[in-house]
C-alpha cells in the first residue's frame, strides 16, 4: 500500500491533480452530513510514509514485544492509531478531522498506559488531559463555522485570512495544533509519553500523534494572519530552543531523543510561519524517517541493557553492537545535518531560507543556536553510548539483535541515506537558487562545527552531590527539567483545582451533605419506620387484645 500511495502521489504530483470524494451519510430534513476525502499528492505522500513506517515499525514489534502476553492487543491498537493518522491525513473536514484527531488522543492514551504501572499511568492521564485542550479547540471551531454553512474548510481557504470571523477559527485551529505538537507551554507531555513501549515511541514521534498538529497547519497555512504568525513564530523557535537546550542536559536515552522530537517540530513549525509550507512538509517527511530508526535503534539498546535507559551506563557499545551502532550513527548524523543525508537537504535549506528572509536578529541567532544544540546534544549522546567506558556488569549478555528487527532498521536506513535527494528532486521541480555572503553560506557549518565542539565538552561534565557543585546541580534540574514546564503546566494547574475538589469533598460531600442528603434521609426514613413499626405492633398487641375480650363476652352473652 505504501508503494502504490508513493507511486499515485508522484502521479498527482506530475499532473497537478486534486480529488476531492464525497459520501453522503445522513441527510435531515435541509441538512445534509457528508464524509469527505482530498487526495492530493501532498496526503498521499504522507499516507505513503505513514504506512511505510507503521509497517517496519509493526515488524520490529514482533520481535521486540515477543514476551507480551498481550502482543495482539497492541498490534491491534498500533493499527488503529494509523487508522487515525490516515482519517487526518485525507480529511478536508473538520468533523472528519476531529475523528481522526481524537482517535489518535483516546489510542495513544491506551498505548502509553500500556505497561501500567504509576508512571505510565500519570504519563497517560498527562497526554490525554494535555490533548483535550486541542480538543475543545476543534469543537469550538467546528461550532464557529457552522456560520458558513458547511464544515469543509477547504473551500474556505481564500477568505478565511481577510474574514475577521474567521481569524477566529484560526486562533482554535492553532491552539488545537499547539497542543498536539507539544508546543510551549504544553510541552510537557511530550517526555513523559516515553512511558508507552519503544515501538510506539517509534511511530508517535516520527510520523503520527506529534506530527499531526504541524500537518493541520500545513493544511491551514494560507489562512493564517500576519499577526498570528509572528506569535506563533516567537513560540515555535522558544520551544525549539528550550527543547534543544533540555536534551543537553538529560540522562534518559529515550527522553533525550523525545526532546529532540519537540526541538525539530519547533523547527518544522517556525517555517510554516516563515511563510513555507513545502519545506515544513518537507522536513517533516525526512524527519520522520531518521527518528523512527533512532527509536528502533534506541529500543534495541534498551532490550540488551535489561531495560535500562541511562545512558551513563552505556559506553563502547561500537564493539559490542556494530550494526545498530552503524545505523544509530546514520540517524544522529541524519538530525545534525550531515552532508548528504536525509537530515542534510531539509535543514540546510531551512536555515539558508530564513537567512534570506527580512527577520530581526532575535529569529535569526536562536535558529542558529538550536541548530547548534542539536549537534551538542547528539555528539554527547553517542559520547556516552558509542565511545566513554562501559559502565554496566561485567557478565552480560549484549549483542546485535536478530534479523526481524534489524531487517526494519536496514529497510529505514536505506531510506534515511537516499530518502532526503530524492524527495528533493520530486518535490521541488525548480530548485531553490539562494545567494548569499559566504560568512552566512557557511553559518550552518560553522555552528554545527561549534556544537559538535560544545557537546565533547558537556559528555565530560559528571554530577555530583558534593557542595561545590549544587548551583550546577539546581541549573541542570531546572534546564532538564524544560524550565520547570511541568511544574508550570501540570501540578501548577492541578494543585488548585484539585485542593479545592478536596475541600469540596471532605467538608461537603462528606459532610453536611452525607446529614442532609441521602445519608441523612435513609437514616430519618429508617428511624420513623423503626417507630411506626413499633407503634404498629404495639397497637396490633392491644387491638389483638382487644378482639379476643370481644370474642369472649359476644360468646358469654349469646
Amino acid at each position: 500500500m505504501s508503494i502504490s500511495f508513493f507511486f499515485l502521489s508522484l502521479n498527482f504530483m506530475v499532473l497537478n491533480y486534486k480529488m476531492i470524494i464525497e459520501y453522503q451519510i445522513i441527510q435531515i430534513n435541509s441538512t445534509e452530513i457528508f464524509m469527505v476525502f482530498l487526495f492530493d499528492w501532498m496526503s498521499l505522500l504522507f499516507m505513503s510514509f505513514v504506512l511505510f513506517i507503521s509497517s517496519m515499525v509493526i515488524n520490529y514489534s514482533d520481535e521486540y514485544m515477543s514476551g507480551d502476553l498481550n502482543i495482539n492487543r497492541f498490534i491491534y491498537l498500533v493499527c488503529m492509531f494509523v487508522l487515525s493518522m490516515m482519517l487526518l491525513i485525507i480529511s478536508p473536514n473538520l468533523i472528519s478531522i476531529l475523528l481522526g484527531w481524537d482517535g489518535l488522543g483516546l489510542v495513544s492514551y491506551c498505548l502509553v498506559i500500556y505497561y501500567q504501572n504509576i508512571k505510565s499511568f500519570n504519563a497517560g492521564m498527562l497526554t490525554a488531559l494535555s490533548n483535550r485542550i486541542g480538543d475543545v479547540a476543534l469543537l469550538m471551531a467546528i461550532a464557529w463555522m457552522m456560520n458558513y454553512g458547511s464544515w469543509n474548510y477547504i473551500f474556505y481557504i481564500d477568505i478565511m485570512k481577510n474574514d475577521f470571523y474567521m481569524q477566529w477559527v484560526m486562533m482554535l485551529v492553532f491552539l488545537a495544533a499547539m497542543t498536539k505538537s507539544a508546543q510551549i507551554p504544553f510541552s510537557s507531555w511530550l517526555p513523559a509519553a516515553m512511558a508507552a513501549p519503544t515501538p510506539v515511541s517509534s511511530l508517535v514521534h516520527s510520523s503520527t500523534l506529534v506530527t499531526a498538529g504541524v500537518y493541520l497547519l500545513i493544511r491551514f497555512n494560507f489562512a493564517l494572519s500576519e499577526n498570528l504568525m509572528y506569535f506563533a513564530l516567537f513560540i515555535s523557535s522558544l520551544t525549539m530552543f528550550m527543547a534543544g537546550l533540555a536534551a543537553n542536559f538529560e540522562f534518559d536515552l529515550k527522553k533525550i531523543i523525545a526532546l529532540s522530537t519537540l526541538s525539530q517540530l519547533g523547527l518544522m513549525m517556525s517555517i510554516i510561519f516563515l511563510g513555507d509550507y513545502k519545506l515544513a512538509f518537507f522536513h517533516l517527511l525526512t524527519h520522520a524517517l531518521f527518528k523512527a530508526l533512532l527509536f528502533m535503534c534506541a529500543g534495541v539498546i534498551i532490550h540488551n541493557f535489561l531495560n535500562c535507559q541511562d545512558i551513563r551506563y552505556m559506553g563502547s557499545l561500537i564493539n559490542i553492537m556494530p550494526l545498530t551502532c552503524v545505523m544509530f550513527n546514520v540517524a544522529n548524523f541524519s538530525l545534525c545535518g550531515l552532508p548528504f543525508l536525509a537530515g542534510f537537504y531539509s535543514k540546510d535549506l531551512i536555515l539558508e531560507v530564513l537567512s534570506l528572509n527580512y527577520l530581526n536578529f532575535y529569529i535569526y541567532l536562536i535558529f542558529f543556536i538550536s541548530t547548534g544544540l542539536t549537534m551538542s546534544y547528539t555528539i554527547r549522546l553517542m559520547y556516552y553510548t558509542l565511545f566513554g567506558s562501559f559502565n554496566n556488569l561485567s557478565l552480560n549478555l549484549i549483542s546485535d539483535s536478530s534479523m526481524t528487527m534489524l531487517k526494519s532498521m536496514l529497510s529505514l536506513m536505506v531510506m534515511v541515506v537516499f530518502g532526503g535527494s530524492m524527495l528533493s528532486w520530486l518535490m521541488f521541480s525548480v530548485p531553490y537558487y539562494i545567494c548569499l555572503p559566504l560568512i552566512m553560506k557557511m553559518m550552518a557549518l560553522i555552528v554545527t562545527f561549534l556544537g559538535m565542539w560544545g557537546g565533547y565538552e558537556a559528555s565530560k561534565f559528571s554530577l555530583s552531590y558534593q557542595l561545590n557543585s549544587l548551583k550546577y546541580l539546581k541549573v541542570s534540574l531546572f534546564i532538564s527539567l524544560m524550565w520547570n514546564m511541568p511544574f508550570i503546566s501540570t501540578f501548577g494547574v492541578n494543585y488548585y483545582p484539585i485542593h479545592l475538589s478536596k475541600l469540596i469533598y471532605k467538608n461537603l460531600d462528606q459532610g453536611w451533605f452525607e446529614w442532609l442528603g441521602s445519608q441523612g434521609l435513609y437514616n430519618n426514613i429508617k428511624n420513623y419506620s423503626n417507630f411506626s413499626q413499633i407503634l404498629f405492633f404495639n397497637n396490633l398487641k392491644i387491638s389483638m387484645i382487644l378482639f379476643v375480650f370481644f370474642i369472649y363476652f359476644i360468646f358469654i352473652y349469646i
